[in-house]
């Protein structure tokens, strides 16, 4: 309980005016995200705004971490389209609520862990993917929808909106320069912002996406029958939603981890996110996950404590109860700027620079993932690709790793020194390395120099102790550990073991 209590990190020192900043420049790029992934699942606008402050609030309050900023993310709302297409809302609020449920639970039997198995190459692949659909998301504030049909901007409009678009820009590269008393990115918002009301120019501006008035989010109990026949529809998307806000919120993390030199609590994150849509299922929300491209903002603002997330979440609300009219009049063209800066930002330039120093099976994982991020915007089948490629091309190249030194002793006792794991990739080469015709009445096969990994390297030993039985010879394994010993049960009157040499690692089955 102690660090849920120290709600807010007093413990260190917090720059109060640096997070407060950094919490309004955080609200002002998540609510055109927020509302345009709702209208995008045909959901009303402000199921958007409500999952960016229930999961800001909460998550800000109990996550993980300092600096992370969550809400209404498009990686998790994409996965209900079909179901709200097919079922309606009312489904999807019950399929939000029990994806808190599987988080929870995932958080309680700290299965947060595992993301530490996700390689650096997948990292690079699902950072910079990222990165690249932040930026093309940004290319359709120069589009304009005319009677159904999407078109690009041209003329004035675009000369227009490029221009702004620019002056963002400009703002936050030049503005650190002179100071870093304010979060860049709000200036260029505030000074845009400015531009266009002072000269009266036209362009699209946050009220051409949706409006954002509004009340406080209501308490509602999702209307669908409690059936094991609604379980079974909503149970899937459920669990993928989970599995991608937990994909997609822990490796935010880690990068958070990377980028200010602490360390999260992956499990607590979990916990938290769980809370948070379980209550975006009951209080009128869509659910969400960690954004990164809000929490890069949120950072790069200087933010460092929990505080930016309280002050974003409140603002958002805020502006739902009193804001909206002018909130409405912010220029398209400042935000986007804003997240365009963000893209690049997000991307890993570092993979470029060492990408010919890297093995050729990391920069495929890595454009693989990429690539699966950008085209299928489906975070967590990229990460699970990557991964699951990286542990086969881990085990293939440890399988070559195995090899026996062979020799005979002035006793004419063959010694069999084994190099390298012992698992299920290395054992057909493992079994090729005797000759048990050729071999003399007495073999010692040496494991000082080797690690039996798993069942599979078990079950060639048995096997080869078998061999060697059936031949009317004698096999002695050395350096086993107890673990392996004991499994080895079935070849026990072959095995003698030199116990004052014995590692003590156990044996993973």
């Amino acid at each position: 309980m102690k660090g849920y209590l120290n709600l807010f990190d007093f413990s260190q020192k917090i720059n109060y005016k640096t997070e407060i900043l950094a919490g309004l420049t955080v609200a002002m790029t998540m609510m055109p995200e927020s509302l345009s992934f709702a209208i995008l699942a045909g959901l009303p606008p402000l199921v958007g705004l409500y999952a960016a402050f229930i999961m800001g609030l909460i998550t800000a309050v109990f996550g993980g971490r300092p600096g992370l900023i969550s809400g209404g993310a498009g990686a998790t709302v994409i996965v209900l389209i079909a179901l709200m297409q097919s079922h309606g809302i009312e489904y999807v609020f019950a399929a939000v609520a029990l994806a808190g449920i599987v988080q929870i639970l995932v958080g309680v039997f700290r299965f947060g862990k595992f993301i530490r198995l996700v390689p650096q190459p997948v990292m690079y692949g699902f950072v910079n993917g990222l990165a690249v659909i932040i930026f093309m998301s940004q290319l359709q504030q120069f589009q304009t929808v005319s009677n159904g049909e999407v078109t690009w901007l041209s003329g004035t409009p675009l000369l227009i909106m490029a221009g702004l678009v620019l002056l963002t820009i400009a703002i936050i590269i030049i503005l650190p320069k002179f100071t870093k008393a304010v979060p860049p990115s709000l200036v260029a918002i505030i000074i845009v912002f400015a531009v266009v009301l002072g000269f009266d120019i036209d362009t699209k501006t946050v009220r051409d996406i949706a409006s954002v008035a509004g009340g406080f989010p209501p308490f509602h109990i999702p209307q669908v029958p409690l059936t094991l026949a609604t379980l079974q529809i909503i149970f899937p998307y459920a669990l993928i939603m989970a599995g991608v806000g937990l994909t997609e919120g822990l490796l935010t993390l880690n990068l958070v981890d990377e980028l200010t030199a602490t360390r999260g609590n992956s499990n607590r994150e979990c916990i938290a996110q769980g809370t948070a849509n379980i209550a975006n299922g009951f209080f009128f929300g869509m659910g969400g996950c960690p954004m990164i491209a809000q929490t890069l903002v949120n950072l790069s603002a200087g933010a460092r404590a929990r505080l930016s997330g309280v002050i974003a979440s409140l603002t958002i609300l805020l502006i739902i109860l009193f804001g909206a009219p002018v909130i409405e009049l912010v220029p398209m063209a400042a935000l986007t700027g804003v997240m365009i800066m963000v893209a690049f930002g997000t991307f890993e330039w570092a993979s470029f620079r060492i990408i010919n120093k890297m093995p050729k099976h990391d920069i495929f994982v890595g454009i693989l993932v990429a690539a699966i991020t950008i085209y299928l915007h489906n975070l967590a089948l990229a990460v699970l690709v990557g991964v699951i490629i990286s542990a086969l091309v881990f085990a293939w190249e440890s399988a070559k790793r195995i090899r026996a030194q062979k020799s005979v002793d002035e006793h004419g006792v063959k010694h069999y020194k084994i190099y390298g794991p012992l698992f299920f990739g290395s054992v057909t080469a493992f079994n090729e390395k005797f000759e048990i015709e050729k071999d003399p009445q007495e073999v010692v096969i040496d494991f000082s120099e080797s690690r039996v990994a798993d069942m599979s390297g078990i079950e060639a030993l048995s096997k080869i102790t078998g061999r060697y039985q059936q031949a009317g010879k004698k096999v002695h394994l050395k350096h086993l550990s107890p673990d392996c010993r004991k499994l080895l049960s079935n070849a026990q009157d072959v095995i003698e073991v030199n116990i004052l040499e014995d590692p003590t690692y156990p044996v993973s089955i």
